[in-house]
């Protein structure tokens, strides 16, 4: 079989570049096999198909399709063989060579040609070999898929003459690789099979792991001593590896020692023996309690009538005269200790792998945070209100860049609109909101909570009035579609890299604004001493009012940068404005750089918690917040303590 399907695909190969050299067509090549396609068998088909192979011909893998789909008709006329299709009571008939297409009326002048199973899986077998240097790529990568979903050694050779003639530089590499893998299962030789492992040992992909683990499986074995020639995985100890009812019941399936008597074979050997209103000269009526049934099944062991019962002490002789042990199913001990190497060797590479991608999700956590706080941070370290409303401005934000590609469909350039008019209309909302109603709350901390909830509650039903409940799409770029995968452990998405970065934009620009600026030398000496800022010609009130403006426009710029991954719907600020202000708060209230360590602290620390409990997202938030709580008893200011006003408070 082996030798068959090397040449099928070497012939198939040589099809693919070489014109035919002879007259023959497919139809002419199934007549010459007329009765074995007609009734084909597994003993019959091959040649059939080694007789395609040599032909050379256009068009065999559509046939072969075909066939293994009963979608093969003979005409009883003059039995030439046609794909058909039945429909409105006759078939749809296509000529194997031409493609022409015809009609038949009556269905009874045609006979289908049905392979069984076993059939089907020879032609599968074959199919793949042709498909692997079929002209069309997606043929040839459907066929790779093939091998690689259900892998067997008759594919091997062929699989490796196809590896020459291959042009295409993506499925060169994709055959290469199952190469090795087919060859670390099937070569005959274990020397190229150990070379083939070692080379799969830096490959963490899922296919590569199921290939080691295929190398590596085992079964359990007992016996009075461990056969010559046996590949021995691991030895077992009763009582350590397994209890010992466990040990004694692979020694009775062994057929190494005989079976326990439990209660029910009792009861079912006395009950079989009822003769006359006794048992064993025992009448029934006396058989009520478990000892009397007991002394009455000893009495049918001395006659020998039943199987005796097995002491404890005799369960462990059993036990102890033989032993336990695993054997690997594959007899080749030096295969098995490559594939162990290699297996460690990628646990390794896989234990570093999932650090470095738990990193990269903390730090696009913490990136998404740090956006969602920073403005709450500027606006409760320099005003000390607590703004209950900052999600909602996330939210207004994120409708913002849905609104803009409502008008802008290139959407590139409709988030780059977006970014800057998300910020102008928060920050309008936000000097609104303050001019309304924060400047007559302040020092009034209750009060502000109180008054800036209900805006919240106020926005939130205002969206819903104006786009509805449901939620609204924000589609990022095509360049920002899919992800950045490093391998199959490593991979994070594109939009997560972008708001990565823009929080890095934005870290610079804050910083900007607060060094390099006037406002922001300004909103500095507010902070540190109202007073004395007052007192040098700089208006507290109008710092607060623009101070509030600007951490509102942040957060309509993170709302966007949000709404790229998550829903946009009325109610997505509620999911952040928990994490905000845990952020400002561990990291240290109207700080930046306080609020890049808090933000970075709960992004890492919610995705450690996950880590443990994956499928559970609802118990890592609890357990962050639960974490808070007893950081801020250690550190109450926070990792950057505030110095001025918001301190003093």
């Amino acid at each position: 079989m082996r030798a068959l399907l090397f040449a099928l695909a070497f012939l198939a190969s040589v099809a693919a570049v070489t014109p035919s050299a002879n007259a023959q067509t497919l139809q002419s090549v199934l007549q010459d096999n007329a009765e074995a396609v007609a009734k084909p068998a597994r003993r019959t088909v091959e040649a059939v198909l080694a007789a395609l192979s040599a032909a050379q011909l256009e068009g065999v893998p559509e046939f072969l399709e075909s066939w293994r789909d009963r979608n093969l008709w003979q005409r009883n006329a003059d039995g030439l063989f046609f794909v058909a299709a039945e429909a409105d009571g006759g078939l749809v008939l296509t000529d194997l060579d031409t493609g022409a297409e015809s009609r038949a009326e009556n269905t009874r002048d045609f006979s289908q040609i049905r392979p069984n199973a076993g059939v089907r899986r020879v032609i599968d077998a074959a199919l793949v070999q042709f498909l692997l240097s079929d002209p069309d790529l997606n043929r040839r990568l459907a066929a790779l898929d093939a091998i690689s979903r259900d892998p067997a050694e008759d594919q091997l050779e062929p699989l490796r003459a196809s590896i020459d003639g291959e042009g295409n530089s993506t499925v060169l590499a994709r055959k290469q690789q199952l190469e090795r893998q087919l060859t670390a299962l099937y070569d005959a030789d274990p020397a190229a099979r150990i070379t083939a492992i070692e080379a799969l040992s830096g490959d963490l992909s899922v296919e590569v792991r199921g290939i080691l683990s295929r190398i590596l499986s085992a079964r359990d074995a007992v016996a009075a001593a461990i056969p010559e020639g046996v590949n021995v995985a691991a030895t077992l100890t009763p009582g350590e590896d397994f209890d010992m009812a466990t040990a004694y019941a692979r020694l009775v399936d062994a057929d190494l020692a005989p079976a326990t008597v439990q209660p029910a074979d009792v009861n079912a050997a006395l009950i079989a023996r009822i003769a006359e209103g006794s048992v064993a000269g025992v009448p029934v009526a006396t058989l009520n309690t478990e000892a009397a049934r007991v002394a009455a099944y000893r009495t049918l062991v001395a006659a020998g009538e039943v199987p005796p019962f097995i002491t404890p002490d005799e369960r462990e002789a059993a036990i102890a005269a033989h032993v336990f042990y695993q054997a690997y199913n594959e007899p080749n001990a030096e295969v098995t200790a490559a594939a162990e190497d290699a297996q460690a060797a990628i646990a390794t590479r896989l234990a570093a792998g999932q650090a470095a991608d738990l990193t990269l999700d903390a730090l696009s956590l913490a990136s998404i945070y740090f956006l969602a706080a920073v403005g709450l941070a500027i606006t409760f370290g320099v005003m000390g209100v607590i703004n209950m409303a900052h999600g909602e401005f996330i939210m207004m934000g994120a409708y913002t860049g849905y609104v803009v590609q409502l008008f802008v469909p290139d959407y590139t350039l409709s988030i780059l609109i977006a970014l800057p008019l998300a910020f102008a209309v928060t920050f309008g909302a936000g000097v609104a909101m303050e001019r309304l109603v924060i400047r007559w709350l302040y020092h009034r901390p209750l009060e502000t909570l109180l008054a800036t909830f209900g805006i919240s509650i106020a926005l939130q039903q205002l969206a819903k009035n104006i786009f509805g409940t449901q939620a609204r799409p924000l589609t990022s770029p095509d360049w920002l579609a899919g992800a950045w995968v490093i391998n199959d452990v490593v991979q994070i998405s594109y939009i997560r890299i972008a708001i990565f970065f823009l929080a890095l934009i934005f870290l610079g620009l804050i910083l900007f604004i607060l060094k390099r600026t006037r406002l922001g030398l300004e909103v500095r000496a507010v902070t540190q001493n109202p007073g004395m800022a007052a007192s040098m010609g700089i208006n507290p009130d109008r710092i607060n009012m623009l101070t509030f403006g600007l951490g509102s426009g942040i957060a309509g710029i993170a709302g966007v940068a949000i709404g790229l991954y998550a829903k946009v719907t009325s109610e997505m600020g509620s999911d952040y404005i928990v994490q905000s202000f845990m952020t400002v708060v561990v990291g240290g209230v109207g700080n930046v750089w306080g609020t890049l360590a808090g933000a970075t602290m709960i992004g890492f620390t919610q995705k450690g918690i996950e880590w443990f409990n994956p499928s559970n997202t609802l118990a890592a938030q609890t357990f962050m917040i639960l974490f808070v709580i007893l950081f801020i008893q250690f550190r109450p200011k926070g990792i950057v303590a505030l110095r001025g006003r918001a301190a003093g408070d």
